[in-house]
């Protein structure tokens, strides 16, 4: 069996978000159409199925990293923000949409709030058997 670590990321990502668009917990919420997903951003995203990869993208990582929370993602999410004539500078993503799919994949059983010293959330048992399970 394969390892998540050393699967190409684009590809397990895209068969983890097939497999959450089954999930009726990860229904991408109304007005996810109209907001941008991090402030070096131009515009709103307008991929379809933009929710469920970016939930899929964020359950990899918390598979990875182990415990991880909202501030190191929008960090991770962020990007190089144009400011014209000034030099660009590092701006992180918006937490909205972050702690929306945390909180969907709470529901779902997937993460919990971490108990131990390092705060943030980690995988459930459940959340690493489903995750293996888009390997196969």
């Amino acid at each position: 069996m394969a390892d998540i670590r050393t699967i190409h990321p684009e590809k397990y990502n895209k068969s983890l978000a097939e497999a959450l668009k089954k999930i009726p917990e990860f229904k991408k919420p109304e007005w996810s159409d109209f907001v941008k997903s991090s402030a070096h951003k131009a515009r709103p995203v307008i991929e379809p199925d933009f929710w469920h990869k970016r939930a899929a993208s964020i359950l990899r990582q918390i598979y990875i990293r182990g415990t991880v929370g909202v501030q190191r993602l929008r960090t991770r999410y962020g990007g190089r923000k144009k400011r014209g004539v000034k030099p660009a500078e590092f701006r992180k993503a918006g937490g909205k949409i972050i702690r929306t799919i945390l909180q969907q994949a709470e529901a779902a059983g997937f993460i919990e709030k971490s108990k131990e010293k390092k705060a943030g959330r980690k995988l459930t048992q459940k959340g690493k058997s489903f995750m293996e399970e888009v390997i196969k």
